[in-house]
């Protein structure tokens, strides 16, 4: 086993020489990570949103679910989606079972909920501070949820970065749904355990570092964007928001 320096030195190596294999396994990583974010910001926002504005009875019991689903282990997520997929599952007919489109539905399925329920609280505490004006002015409820969903853009642009982090550094359930395959389902959190058994610890710490680069990239970007917002003008204009 090389010792430390060695393996530290032949992973920087493979970085800087663009490694296809390490490569490879990176654009599938964040090909995964990406289009799940993709999917679940489509509808967790709009979700997220109404939730943020709309009253109901059971509401309460709503929010509840979705809170807990924000703890929800990935290994869980990926057993569930594993059993859907399977040849005696509900969707087994899709033969998306160890497939690139089964680590999608995962982290998609993960996702979800982070963005609805992030998405909720925003959209709420600018509900809580300004719906008032937008009722005064006959905006309805789902009128209400559009005008500060884009209000709050800014805010939520950041939750949707986060939400990548989130699924592009998660392994239990890509792992279980997509088996982990040399050259079809291997992405970074996978190839990393998997190298780290075999003891190819070179490898295994190229991936860390890019992984934890791609993290500390979206975390930079994150504090731009907040430093930003806060250079704006700092007074909320209804008539900015609202159709002319």
């Amino acid at each position: 086993m090389p010792s430390f320096t060695d393996s530290v030195v032949t992973a920087l190596l493979l970085i800087s020489n663009f490694d296809h294999g390490l490569l490879t396994i990176v654009s599938r990583s964040l090909a995964v990570s990406g289009s799940a974010c993709v999917l679940a910001s489509g509808l967790g926002l709009l979700l997220g949103a109404w939730l943020g504005v709309a009253r109901f009875a059971g509401r309460g019991a709503i929010l509840t679910v979705l809170n807990t689903l924000l703890a929800l282990p990935s290994v869980v997520v990926g057993l569930a989606v594993y059993l859907l997929l399977s040849r005696s599952g509900p969707l087994g007919f899709l033969g998306w079972l160890f497939s690139f489109k089964a680590m999608v539905l995962a982290q998609t399925v993960l996702v979800l909920p982070v963005v609805a329920a992030l998405t909720r609280q925003t959209v709420e505490d600018a509900e809580r501070a300004h719906g008032e004006q937008l009722r005064s002015m006959g905006a309805g409820p789902l009128m209400r949820s559009l005008l500060l969903a884009w209000d709050e853009r800014y805010a939520l642009l950041t939750v949707l970065i986060a939400s990548f982090g989130r699924a592009v550094s998660e392994v239990g359930a890509v792992m279980i749904v997509g088996g982990n395959i040399d050259g079809y389902t291997r992405v970074m959190t996978t190839a990393i355990a998997l190298e780290t058994s075999k003891g190819d610890l070179p490898l295994a710490l190229g991936l860390g570092l890019v992984l934890l680069g791609v993290v500390l990239g979206l975390n930079v970007v994150i504090a731009l964007l907040l430093r930003w917002r806060e250079r704006l003008d700092g007074g909320y204009d209804v008539a900015r928001v609202l159709p002319a």
